[in-house]
């Protein structure tokens, strides 16, 4: 980065705690929830994913932006939002090469007004949150052209402290779609575009990317109505390739508009916040297990919403999980999945009722990762199967799902 046009930025936590570095992004500040994440890759789907809403990500691996960013890698669909609140990286790569780059990552960021900081030691950072657990921050930049001064910092403190905090924070009604909408798109696959890429249907006319897309006239078996909290946009895609048509409805949407629209399967997506202020939602899931036999498939938020649903209780993580490395054991193989995970919340195990079993467990803390009602079929993971960490160990989760449907429907 030329030092001529760096822009002095902080860090300021709750506890007083202040990193100086320089600005990567839009200028301001903004709060929220410090949480470090250890995946090496995917900065621009981790700046997407709704579930990272009023959170200030801090990156652990320490050379970040080196392939720039594109149309295709957003995960908030069509919107291309960035829904981190902030982004804390040790080093911003000066050179961006990718094929597929279309814009450098702080470009990026300064399009869609998310604040950033650089330069700090995220090392220390990452150990400060993993010994005292995840901490209010604030990001704060200087003016163009000025320097932060002492009242700046003490400023950046207070609204530090001031931040309610995510536990008791509803998010999913602020990250979810505000009306239905159908999805048809299934995953896409990479295309041999070094050797083709001026060929006829090399670049995909709706991102003017380099990916050809998969599953889009796959004939539709199953009718699935997903409420949306939140939703990465490649769950909706790895639906459609098992044969779904998927209705993707808003997060307060009544139950008795879901059923009306005779669902071979509900989907319950991931999303941001504390799932036991989602009344809404946990009535709505109450009365699937209660008073149908629909199908039923949980991820993340919905994962915790069918065990708050189910009698169950969530508990705040001190840390929480976020990153691409995380081993997760199915509890009735034995086998062990790595995994992409991003939560603050899980699922009490001790507090599960009879009729619901544990089917995953993690290998880091031991924190429940997976239910599945003995008396309807309704299971769910706390992890992300649609990511590619493993890269597709937990991607048959999607099809037990068809495959409950289709069992449902016979």
């Amino acid at each position: 980065m030329n030092s001529s046009a760096e822009i002095q930025a902080i860090l300021a936590l709750a506890d007083g705690t202040i990193f100086r570095g320089v600005s990567i992004g839009s200028l301001g500040h903004r709060v929220g929830e410090v949480v470090f994440n250890t995946a090496m890759t995917g900065y621009q789907e981790i700046l997407t994913d709704p579930s990272y809403a009023r959170q200030l990500v801090t990156l652990t691996y320490p050379h970040i932006g080196n392939t720039g960013t594109n149309s295709e890698d957003s995960e908030s669909g069509n919107t291309h939002k960035v829904w981190a609140e902030g982004l804390i990286i040790r080093d911003a790569t000066m050179a961006t090469s990718n094929f597929r780059n279309s814009q450098s990552l702080s470009d990026y960021l300064q399009t869609h007004d998310t604040v950033a900081i650089a330069e700090i030691d995220t090392r220390q950072l990452t150990r400060l949150l993993r010994d005292k657990g995840a901490q209010n921050g604030c990001i704060m930049t200087a003016s163009n052209g000025e320097t932060i001064s002492r009242d700046d910092e003490q400023q950046a403190i207070k609204l530090a402290q001031e931040f309610a905090g995510i536990k008791g924070m509803d998010l999913a009604k602020e990250c979810c779609t505000k009306e239905n909408f159908e999805w048809t798109a299934g995953t896409w696959d990479l295309s041999d575009t070094l050797l083709n890429r001026d060929a006829p249907g090399s670049h995909d006319s709706g991102t003017g990317g380099f990916f050809k897309q998969l599953g889009t006239h796959i004939d539709s078996k199953y009718n699935v109505v997903a409420y949306d909290f939140g939703s990465k946009t490649n769950i909706l895609r790895m639906l459609v390739d098992r044969g779904c048509h998927v209705t993707v409805v808003p997060a307060q949407t009544p139950i008795a508009d879901v059923l009306a629209m005779n669902p071979d399967g509900i989907f319950l997506s991931n999303g941001p916040g504390d799932p036991a202020a989602c009344d809404y939602a946990i009535d709505a899931v109450r009365h699937i297990i209660t008073e149908t036999n629909i199908p039923t498939f949980g991820i993340c938020l919905g994962h915790q919403l069918i065990g708050l649903a189910s009698g169950a209780s969530t508990i705040k993580m001190k840390t929480g999980h976020h990153g691409a490395n995380h081993p997760v054991q199915d509890l009735a193989t034995e086998t062990v999945m790595i995994t992409s995970q991003n939560h603050g919340f899980a699922v009490d195990e001790d507090t599960l009722p009879d009729n619901v079993k544990s089917t995953h467990r993690s290998l880091f803390d031991g924190t429940n990762q997976g239910i599945e009602l003995t008396d309807k079929p309704v299971f769910s993971f706390q992890g992300h199967p649609e990511a590619s960490p493993g890269p597709h160990d937990a991607a048959p989760l999607f099809d037990k799902f068809a495959e409950m449907m289709a069992a449902a429907k016979s």
